[in-house]
């Protein structure tokens, strides 16, 4: 679970992220929507101890990730907005080295690369160097990376991008199945209609202000049945100089 309280970032004379709190609970996927500059990755880089908030609080199953940020990110793993990193090393040495930056144990390892890299498409790939990979590759051996020491708590921000439409599949497949056993998943997306078919709760971020969360259908009992949440999105949002 993810709990989030009166969260706050400033820059200069600018608030990024207002107060802003909130939940994503076990067992299901929150998907976190808003438009570029809304504060959604600013949000996310403060849950997962990259930034740290002007004010507030975030406990990631119970931990506070200031007090004690070990503790708190070995219970999640992070998918962040670029997938370029560690582009000398090959695929197979990426993960293992996530693997044992966690103490992820050698046995059942090996099955778990397997699996998740065939289902991602990218096994193949294994033993070339991430330079080497297009961008939806970089982001699949991120995604790997991420996973392989078996987190509660998955966060990802924008995963599907670039990904090819078997790998975005099996992405939300995974999603489901990782809900399904009790945990969480937090997502950032800017597709509406991914977030409308595959999300339990949404949040909704403004300009940093938290505008909604709760299932889509709550949502969508405050508009006329014939709207969309993309329609809802752009009627909350057009007021909003976004980029």
């Amino acid at each position: 679970m993810i709990e989030v309280h009166d969260l706050l970032k400033v820059y200069g004379k600018k608030t990024v992220v207002n107060h802003t709190t909130w939940t994503a609970q076990d067992g299901a996927i929150t998907g976190f929507i808003g438009h570029n500059g809304a504060g959604k990755t600013t949000t996310l880089k403060m849950i997962t101890g990259i930034l740290k908030p002007d004010g507030g609080t975030v406990l990631l199953n119970g931990t506070d990730i200031q007090k004690s940020p070990l503790k708190a990110k070995r219970q999640f793993g992070f998918v962040s907005d670029s997938p370029d990193h560690f582009l000398r090393l090959k695929g197979i040495e990426y993960v293992n080295f996530m693997a044992d930056m966690y103490g992820t144990p050698t046995e059942g390892r090996k099955e778990f690369v397997e699996e998740y890299a065939n289902r991602l498409g990218i096994f193949d790939a294994l033993n070339s160097t991430i330079l080497s990979y297009s961008h939806g590759m970089r982001q699949k051996i991120m995604i790997l990376g991420a996973l392989i020491h078996r987190p509660s708590i998955w966060i990802l921000d924008e995963p599907m991008l670039g990904l090819d439409p078997l790998a975005a599949y099996e992405l939300k497949l995974m999603m489901k199945e990782h809900a399904e056993k009790g945990n969480s998943v937090l997502f950032s997306t800017h597709v509406l209609e991914v977030a409308e078919k595959l999300c339990d709760e949404i949040l909704i971020i403004k300009k940093g202000d938290l505008q909604y969360q709760g299932t889509v259908e709550g949502l969508q009992a405050n508009y006329p049945p014939d709207m969309s949440l993309e329609d809802i999105f752009i009627d909350i949002n057009r007021d909003d100089g976004h980029e």
